[in-house]
């Protein structure tokens, strides 16, 4: 990670007139300012296309209800069941490739006969609230202990450092199966229907169980590295407090390293929910999901295997894009990637 001064420094090289804190001028002159990081992905080809399908999915996820609107359909209404002569005495389309057809652009859902377009609209909404609360929470947490243990050291260092290899030790998916279900039955009473955002909170929680530890171990490498630095050494020397240490000498030198962890965090999050959906334990029905819509696929590939490809399809996308973007956002913001472009 590069490392950019932006404490108060001093020195013998240093003008008498210069303030703290400001580089001095050259004979060559000042340096070429840096392009900026969002110019740096938009002249990668890759890092474009996968900006474009991310913006995509959020404007479909922020417009959902719009789209559906005008569509004519929503993710609820058992559209095969009511209609006759769209389901089979099984519960399968009768038209070919799921029910596909200029009513239903990609098919029926087998058995309940909702409206698959619709209900992959609104499970891009799931899945992306439910990976952008996650991330922030998680980025939080990593940011707070990384930060706080790299920069104090010592005794707490040590104690945090093996409080992080006890729970990198378990593992991680069992433990998300096995909390889900227990963080439900605490929160809500036997017998009781659990409200949708109770489900949200519950995944959420669940994630951010285990999902700061790797942030804050990267942090407090960096800030442990960071502290002895002559910037940080100078901030110290002027009667600096730990507070304006941290706030205005560390962070601003790991401020990248946390937009790359929160970038890739988002589609980690993503796979992980519809894997515990899929599973049985993640958002359950009314609400729509991609990974109850892969489960239902799964139960009915023989004889539907349409309806299973687009939720696999739509999920493969949006995670490969949002992991390519993490890519070039990290080359971006690495100033000898952006040098050498």
């Amino acid at each position: 990670m590069a490392v950019v001064d932006t404490g108060p420094s001093t020195g013998a090289g240093m003008d008498p007139g210069t303030a703290p804190g400001t580089a001095p001028d050259t004979a060559a002159g000042p340096a070429p300012a840096a392009p900026e990081p969002l110019r740096r992905i938009l002249r990668d080809r890759v890092g474009t296309a996968a900006l474009a399908v991310v913006v995509l999915f959020l404007l479909l996820a922020l417009g959902a209800p719009l789209v559906a609107a005008l569509y004519g359909k929503n993710p609820v209404d058992h559209y095969g069941q009511n209609v006759p002569g769209l389901l089979s005495d099984g519960g399968l389309p009768m038209l070919p490739n799921g029910g596909i057809s200029g009513d239903f652009w990609f098919g029926l859902e087998p058995g309940l006969g909702r409206d698959v377009f619709t209900q992959l609209l609104y499970g891009i909404r799931t899945s992306l609230l439910i990976a952008f609360a996650a991330a922030t929470v998680t980025t939080t947490l990593g940011v707070l202990a990384g930060v706080a243990v790299g920069y104090l050291g010592g005794v707490t260092d040590r104690l945090f450092g093996f409080l992080a290899n006890v729970l990198l030790a378990f593992p991680t998916l069992l433990l998300l199966l096995a909390l889900s279900p227990v963080i439900q039955s605490r929160l809500v009473d036997p017998g009781t229907a659990e409200p949708e955002w109770m489900q949200f909170l519950v995944l959420v929680l669940v994630f951010s169980a285990f999902g700061w530890i790797p942030l804050a171990l990267s942090l407090r490498a960096a800030v442990r590295s960071l502290r002895e630095r002559d910037f940080v050494q100078s901030a110290r020397a002027q009667g600096a407090s730990r507070f304006h240490v941290v706030v205005h000498e560390l962070l601003p030198n790991v401020r990248s390293q946390l937009l790359v962890h929160a970038t890739m965090a988002v589609p980690t999050f993503v796979a992980s929910e519809a894997a515990l959906s899929f599973l049985g334990v993640g958002v359950t029905e009314p609400v729509p999901d991609w990974g109850r819509m892969i489960a239902r696929g799964s139960e009915v590939f023989q004889a539907d295997p349409t309806y299973m490809v687009f939720p696999g399809v739509a999920l493969l996308l949006f995670v490969i894009a949002f992991n390519l973007l993490g890519d070039a956002v990290r080359d971006a913001l690495d100033p000898r990637v952006g040098g050498a472009r």
